[in-house]
């Protein structure tokens, strides 16, 4: 067994972002672990442009933005190995990996940053009634196969689920030459951007269809079409509405799940909220000197503040193995009305003051409310929004001396208030 400080397990946007703010730190014994043959991790099939926009304040495509990390990287002389797969991790930080060249091995890490992204929910995931013919695929697998692999995956096509990567995929099968008849949508809003919205649908005349959703797939050897009816209040479909809708691809973009089973395996605390770890301002999880980041710890909308978040958690991670301590009393945050979670989860009752940037999503579409932070009662940051959509996830940030109050306090709660409160 070898012996390692900073392991980072993913090459993607969150672990290379670490890599190097943690070389910037000072940090200089840091190994990434990937599991594909090139660093870059999503962003290599994201061949659309909208990457960068906050960090570089230019508008880029994702194997751009991917590159400019890549090269410091290289420049850095930071060690990384591709095509080898992480197998486990332990809750004393022994990593186990294989690949072609060294076959099966271990290594203690003094610290773990956790930068494994997100997988898509699968049709089993939905329980959709029909068979099982060709044509059916997740919105990222058909994005590699049209942007990577060269494939068209169809002719005719219904997207179910109006996530970012779905609305980005009606544009691409567009552009490609194939009819997007529909996109439909479970829920009365979309999970995804606005902007995609306007740029990949309204921009192509593409029917976005919300409560409705798929209710059964037709066809035997490859999908004929697929049966879509309305839902109620309750997400209930309503059989009297059911149409079909003939294609010959249904392509899913159903959600995005953090890949956990590394920190599972090492018995960190999960969310059942987020799918992520539970974290405190550190991005520390509950097992001392593994770190979360990045769509691991909770499905991020943009890859700047990604990398913003990788980031931290690397810089946590180098003070962790400097002999920061960690065992300071922690507080739970809280979220009211309207705040489907808060990331981090968790504030440690210590001196450190540091400014915080408290990250969430909102559990419905909102239209004139603050956003406010509460201690004990009291309001002590307020943030006014127009529109606030599940699909966009909102920030607070929180100076030196609101992290004071913070940690200083009882009861720490997130939540909505109508403007005019």
């Amino acid at each position: 067994m070898t012996e390692r400080r900073l392991v980072i397990i993913g090459g993607g946007p969150a672990g290379l972002s670490a890599a190097l703010a943690a070389y910037e730190a000072g940090e200089r014994d840091i190994l990434i672990l990937e599991r594909d043959e090139a660093l870059g991790g999503i962003l290599n099939q994201c061949i659309h442009n909208g990457f960068g926009l906050h960090l570089f304040k230019e508008e880029l495509t994702g194997p751009e933005y991917a590159e400019r990390f890549i090269r410091e990287v290289a420049d850095r002389g930071i060690e990384y190995k591709l095509k080898t797969m992480v197998l486990t991790i332990s809750h004393d930080r022994v990593v186990t990996y294989v690949n072609q060249t060294e076959g099966y091995q271990k290594i203690r890490a003094g610290a773990i940053v956790l930068a494994c992204g997100c997988r898509e929910r699968p049709r089993g995931a939905i329980n959709i009634a029909g068979t099982r013919p060709a044509g059916i695929f997740t919105a990222g697998t058909a994005q590699r196969l049209v942007n990577i692999e060269g494939y068209l995956p169809g002719r005719e096509i219904v997207i179910l689920g109006s996530g970012d990567i779905g609305l980005i995929m009606a544009r691409r099968m567009t552009f490609e030459g194939a009819k997007v008849k529909a996109v439909v949508e479970l829920m009365p809003y979309s999970s995804g951007l606005n902007r995609n919205i306007v740029q990949c649908l309204q921009d192509y005349d593409i029917p976005l269809l919300f409560s409705h959703t798929v209710i059964e797939i037709k066809g035997r050897e490859r999908v004929e079409g697929v049966v879509i009816a309305e839902v109620d209040e309750n997400l209930r479909p309503k059989p009297e509405t059911a149409r079909e809708i003939s294609c010959d691809t249904l392509l899913l973009s159903v959600g995005l799940i953090p890949e956990n089973e590394l920190a599972r395996n090492a018995e960190v605390e999960l969310s059942p909220v987020t799918g992520g770890a539970v974290v405190d301002e550190n991005l520390m999880t509950s097992v001392p000197g593994i770190f979360a980041a990045g769509n691991v710890l909770h499905v991020h909308d943009l890859v700047d503040y990604v990398s913003e978040e990788s980031a931290h958690a690397a810089r946590s991670a180098v003070k962790y193995l400097q002999g920061a301590d960690s065992k300071a009393e922690k507080e739970v945050l809280r979220t009211g009305k309207g705040v489907r979670y808060v990331v981090p989860q968790l504030l440690n009752r210590d001196e450190n003051y540091e400014p915080i940037t408290f990250r969430m999503r909102v559990d419905n579409v909102y239209r004139q409310v603050r956003l406010v932070l509460k201690v004990d009662g009291e309001t002590v940051l307020a943030k006014k929004k127009q529109i606030m959509t599940p699909g966009e996830m909102e920030s607070l940030e929180a100076a030196s001396e609101i992290v004071r109050k913070l940690k200083a306090g009882k009861q720490i709660v997130f939540e909505l208030e109508e403007e005019n409160a």
